[in-house]
């Protein structure tokens, strides 16, 4: 990639030290804070409020900075599968040990702001916008919403205070919680002020109300005052809420799992076309993350034929069609290894793409700028250069 590009990674992670929650939880929480701790089988477990987490499997917060490791194993694995040897438990590549600890397994640049530089310098990159790793796990086993905004607030102050001397190149997202919505915009408030450049939520919410209910106008309101996109990235969810429970016995296929995680983020984004949400807040920036973004096409096309041709349309509560607020309003990030978006691009929209490296998460690979180069081949020379960096720091006015 030519040297003069703007190349910004739209959503990078960090791992969060163990003791987060210990020095930036407020006291009256901190007795109810996220630890990590080690059981009575030698492995590590997430505890949340006091209890033992159950969606974060044995041995998994050894690999939460694996990126692009034990990938020989799984394709041996593969080929042993194929001699009809017998599937590990648990369907895994590896077996995990006890002493694979988060610590141990924390990747370079994952915990550490100036490796974190090092390693975007190496990369060619200019910037990178950090979104949490154990905030992605801890919100689908927690429903006290006063606890949980606590746990973002504390969340907040840190990533702001790891960016804070990255000379603005590290940017630093807040996590909000739609569980008490005055709460969230108050929280988006005084985070923007210490330096975050928006927000994200999960896909799913404690109270299951819809993302574009008018009951979260208030942070709305705020992201649009504040002129900051509001994101929608994907966490654990709760189980009886998800998306994979259409068949039984699958526990092991994490293939399949993986394959449609982005399911719910997709639910969450059509909610906001649903309630009207763009034409109440016609400046409002939305961005959708780690979902993929081939399917954006077939999405507006399919929202933009039931709202215009059929009688289901009248349901929707939008003086336009779907597309053109997509095309106002939002922005959608695509994985490296996508090979539709130069054709995504001619027809939704050059300037609403951006690409994110999800490093140092193990459900991507590695390769990340290998697989950039073939995303971005046959683009235009304008969307080449918006999907590499000039979308991501127009939307989040990074160069303000």
């Amino acid at each position: 990639m030519a040297s003069k590009e703007l190349i910004i990674d739209a959503d990078g992670h960090i791992l969060e030290p163990p003791d987060l929650w210990d020095k930036y939880l407020e006291p009256k929480y901190r007795d109810r804070g996220i630890h990590i701790r080690v059981g009575d089988d030698g492995f590590e477990y997430l505890e949340i409020d006091r209890k033992r987490a159950v969606l974060t499997q044995r041995g998994a917060l050894g690999a939460l900075g694996g990126m692009g490791r034990k990938v020989e194993e799984s394709r041996k694995l593969r080929e042993a599968i194929a001699r009809g040897e017998k599937l590990p438990e648990g369907g895994f590549a590896f077996q995990p040990k006890p002493e694979d600890t988060y610590m141990k397994g924390a990747a370079y640049g994952s915990m550490n702001m100036k490796e974190r530089l090092e390693l975007i310098d190496k990369e060619g990159m200019q910037k990178a916008l950090l979104y949490p790793t154990i905030g992605l796990l801890w919100e689908a086993e927690l429903f006290d919403a006063e606890l949980t905004s606590a746990y973002c607030r504390a969340y907040n102050r840190w990533i702001a205070d790891f960016c804070r001397d990255s000379g603005g190149r590290l940017i630093p997202i807040a996590h909000l919680s739609l569980g008490d919505p005055a709460e969230a915009a108050r929280e988006l408030r005084r985070a923007v002020e210490d330096g975050c450049k928006g927000a994200f939520v999960c896909p799913f919410t404690i109270t299951r109300i819809a993302h574009g209910d008018p009951r979260h106008d208030v942070l709305f309101a705020a992201a649009q005052d504040l002129d900051v996109p509001l994101a929608i990235h994907p966490t654990f969810e709760p189980l009886s809420w998800g998306v994979h429970h259409r068949f039984d016995g699958m526990e092991w296929a994490s293939w399949y799992a993986d394959l449609f995680a982005a399911q719910g983020v997709q639910h969450a984004f059509a909610t906001l076309f649903q309630y009207g949400v763009f034409d109440r807040f016609p400046k409002l920036r939305v961005v959708v993350l780690e979902a993929q973004a081939g399917w954006i096409g077939y999405l507006l096309d399919r929202a933009d034929a039931i709202y215009s041709g059929t009688v289901l349309g009248s349901s929707v509560k939008l003086k336009e069609k779907p597309s053109y607020y997509f095309k106002r309003q939002c922005y959608i990030s695509a994985d490296p290894d996508e090979r539709t978006i130069w054709a995504m691009a001619q027809i939704v929209g050059e300037d609403k793409f951006f690409w994110a490296t999800d490093y140092p998460h193990p459900d991507h690979p590695g390769n990340y700028l290998e697989e950039l180069q073939g995303m971005i081949k046959g683009m235009t020379p304008s969307a080449r250069r918006g999907v590499l960096g000039e979308n991501v720091a127009k939307a989040y006015k990074l160069g303000e």
